[in-house]
């Protein structure tokens, strides 16, 4: 789906496998100037049709003298549009204009400090001297391209930066797009208002009248289903399409019998009597807890749980009459884990949140967050009026507390699990750490421990309770809850909750554990 205000400012980012490359679009958004992430080897057509205001070239792991080292079409430095290289991007960009790069003598990895030579647009209202920056270079500069001028130098490096004016082409040999170049927000909006001269019109009012058009104009008078679980994806999903069209969005909420508590009841209160949505409510927890019966398999679970929410998503889906779309909530890091370059070229693949139902189903898709981070599609979640409580939601398996029972799933299982994420989210919602962690959850340990509760001895089940911090579930640290928050979360749990006289604290990061158990 292409939207309207996709063609007034735009800004494209060039992907050479750098693990920063998102970052560098995340910076750029919170500027309030869209922009998109594509391959390296973006054919020069494609360049042009996308009109770019300017270019980033991101750093990568490749060194310009390898053989098969990815390459850009050099022609992007014709273009008369402003090119910035980071890190590899700069080695890139002095290699193809005539200058020269060289193994450096000494590799420069982590924090680093460089001098301003030359105050350059890039570098106005920047301190010139002793400006902390992170480097992760093998690689530095020896020759600059014929008009370049060096802007700032290293100890290791004497050219950490360089710039042709005239050409409004500029290189930095550190990472601007890190919290640990202090200064590189400030770099990067240079490059983006001064130098590119980029108007700060990416807001999420402006998203949601552009896409509420969109969504109109792609649609017409057909009729749209959604498979809605009251995440915050696919409720903003839900919500931004009953915006465009009204009653012919049909929004589907299975139950699997597998959510926490009381949250089938508060999807319908929210979904249905708050936004007046239409709301399909298959109630099969039954169904699914026979299906599950005695597996302990984790992938069986998992399997068994897709499969029957497809078939049950397609049964409810196939009494409704002239459905010819599915709206989904993928998101741009879903987009760009497809395009990103991974190798010697980037391989393009179709993201699907409901595997194969498009085409089983013959349906068309409306992915109307495509474009979008995380964190921009709870500011848009704000735009459109859903409860901060739905906004701020932490993530939920679509298998649900099925994973976080290791072992066989009960309902008595369920039920322990239910009612221990119950005590563990008040309390960290009344510690006030809940928007402070990722998620935070409890797992169902399939071993019994001996207690001592009141004068009788106990042989009853473990639970542990699982926190992490995190910015994008890539990676994760576990969550130093305070000991005052942890003791109550264990002293309710084996209170309150029949049947558990044991409570644990997971405090693996990831890598190398997980942040779910299974």
């Amino acid at each position: 789906m292409t939207y309207d205000y996709l063609h007034e400012e735009r800004v494209l980012i060039l992907d050479f496998g750098s693990q920063y490359t998102q970052l560098i679009a995340r910076r750029v958004r919170e500027s309030h100037v869209y922009c998109e992430i594509h391959p390296f080897n973006m054919d020069m057509e494609s360049i042009k049709a996308f009109r770019p205001k300017g270019i980033i070239l991101s750093g990568g792991p490749s060194s310009v003298h390898e053989q098969g080292a990815p390459f850009s079409d050099p022609a992007i430095f014709e273009l008369g549009v402003p090119v910035l290289g980071i890190c590899y991007g700069m080695q890139l960009m002095a290699r193809q204009l005539g200058g020269s790069v060289e193994r450096a003598d000494r590799r420069e990895y982590g924090p680093a400090t460089i001098d301003i030579d030359v105050p350059d647009e890039l570098f106005r209202d920047i301190e010139r001297e002793g400006v902390r920056v992170w480097m992760s270079h093998g690689d530095r500069i020896l020759e600059l391209p014929a008009g370049f001028s060096i802007l700032a130098r290293s100890d290791n490096s004497p050219a950490a930066a360089m710039g042709n004016s005239e050409r409004r082409l500029y290189g930095v040999q550190f990472h601007p797009e890190v919290v640990h170049t202090p200064c590189g927000k400030d770099i990067l909006d240079n490059f983006l208002f001064r130098t590119c001269r980029c108007r700060a019109t990416w807001t999420m009012k402006s998203f949601v009248e552009s896409a509420v058009a969109s969504i109109r104009e792609q649609v017409g008078d057909d009729q749209v289903i959604c498979a809605l679980s009251g995440g915050v994806d696919s409720s903003v999903v839900a919500v931004l399409l009953h915006n465009a069209i009204g009653s012919r969005l049909h929004c589907i909420f299975v139950n699997n019998g597998l959510l926490r508590k009381g949250e089938a009841e508060s999807v319908q209160r929210v979904f249905r009597d708050h936004f007046s949505i239409n709301l399909i409510y298959a109630d099969a927890s039954d169904l699914f807890l026979e299906r599950l019966k005695d597996v302990t398999d984790p992938e069986r679970k998992r399997k068994i749980i897709g499969n029957l929410f497809v078939e049950l998503f397609e049964r409810e889906a196939g009494r409704l009459e002239s459905v010819k779309y599915l709206a989904q909530g993928t998101l741009y890091p879903d987009v760009i884990e497809s395009v990103s370059f991974k190798g010697p070229s980037a391989t393009i693949k179709t993201h699907h949140n409901v595997g194969g139902l498009p085409e089983r189903m013959n349906l068309k898709l409306i992915e109307p967050l495509r474009e979008l981070f995380k964190d921009e599609v709870r500011m848009l979640g704000r735009e459109l009026g859903l409860p901060e409580r739905i906004i701020m939601r932490h993530p939920f398996p679509g298998p649900g507390l099925a994973i976080r029972t290791i072992g066989a799933v009960t309902p008595e299982s369920l039920e322990i699990l239910r009612d221990a994420d119950r005590i563990i989210l008040e309390e960290i919602e009344a510690s006030g750490w809940y928007d402070h962690v990722w998620q935070a959850f409890a797992v169902l340990l399939p071993i019994r421990s001996v207690g001592v509760m009141g004068d009788e001895r106990t042989y009853d089940q473990v639970v542990a309770v699982r926190a992490v911090e995190s910015v994008d579930a890539m990676t994760a640290d576990w969550a130093r809850l305070p000991y005052e928050v942890l003791q109550r979360i264990s002293n309710r749990i084996i209170n309150e909750v029949k049947g558990v006289n044991r409570v644990v604290y997971d405090i693996s990061s990831k890598p190398p554990g997980t942040i779910e158990w299974e």
